[in-house]
């Protein structure tokens, strides 16, 4: 049986691939923020299900102490895990700062899967690592000496560097552990609780354009086809949109400042840069 972690499985996407993939008969590990909100989904995703366990996980992922804390519980509980499903993530209207010191958009969108996806290495062996990403990322710009964005902070094109680190962490994971089936996604814009972390424009704009966005379930059904699926059974270092491998933008295709983002990444969590050779 298949065994999946999925993070931000509380709401839109995460929530409908965490019911989708019980329904599908695997066995899913629920991780998120909000106790009640977790075991709701837990309950709809066992109801979905044909008997498959389906386990619960609390964690703020903004905070790297959490993400060591959920990674320790993990390693306690499963001895492997066959689908590592990156999904948490938001859009934040301004900047702010977390109490261990990073920007929270690059904190959980980009750290946080990167820690977590090393510290879960030795119970990932030869499975499949798939991470959320977003064609948003081509309105991002990397620059690896302001990865906190301290010189300045527009909420989309924070948002769309981070979902650019995504896939460079993504393109870097596959290099350094081919082992692993290692892939990134673009849901659509999706119907879900994305922008609405703050009041201001985003979250107006969210909601007035709700209507002609895709469902959660539609939005989900990449994140599936990656986990469970055996025509993605073959693929890495791959970005993927409506079950189809696409060319990212040039920038995300740049091995070099992969590399970088990656030991960047590495000695800003506390990792040896060589955590995965």
């Amino acid at each position: 049986m298949t065994l999946v972690l999925l993070t931000g499985a509380t709401r839109g996407i995460g929530q409908a691939a965490a019911v989708e993939l019980a329904r599908r008969g695997a066995e899913v590990a629920i991780v998120g923020r909000d106790a009640e909100r977790v075991k709701a989904v837990a309950a709809a995703a066992a109801a979905a299900g044909a008997g498959a366990a389906v386990h619960e996980h609390i964690a703020d992922l903004t905070l790297m102490s959490e993400v060591r804390a959920l990674a320790e519980q993990a390693r306690g509980r499963y001895e492997q895990i066959d689908v590592l499903a990156n999904n948490a993530g938001a859009l934040f209207a301004s900047r702010k700062v977390t109490s261990e010191g990073f920007e929270q958009t690059f904190a959980l969108n980009h750290l946080a899967p990167f820690l977590l996806t090393n510290l879960l290495r030795d119970r990932l062996a030869g499975s499949r690592v798939l991470t959320t990403a977003s064609d948003a990322h081509k309105g991002g710009l990397l620059d690896l000496g302001d990865l906190q964005s301290e010189t300045s902070y527009t909420a989309m094109g924070v948002y769309g560097t981070s979902k650019l680190c995504n896939i460079l962490f993504t393109r870097e994971l596959a290099r350094r552990a081919p082992e692993l089936h290692a892939n990134c996604f673009h849901p659509g814009v999706v119907r879900t609780g994305f922008g609405k972390n703050d009041n201001g424009i985003w979250k107006v704009l969210t909601t007035l354009g709700a209507p002609f966005f895709r469902s959660p379930q539609r939005g989900a059904r990449s994140l599936v086809w990656l986990a469970l699926s055996e025509q993605a059974e073959g693929l890495t270092g791959v970005y993927v949109q409506d079950e189809k491998v696409i060319a990212p933008s040039a920038q995300a295709q740049d091995d070099t400042l992969a590399a970088a983002l990656w030991e960047r990444s590495a000695q800003l969590v506390g990792l040896p840069a060589d955590a995965i050779t």
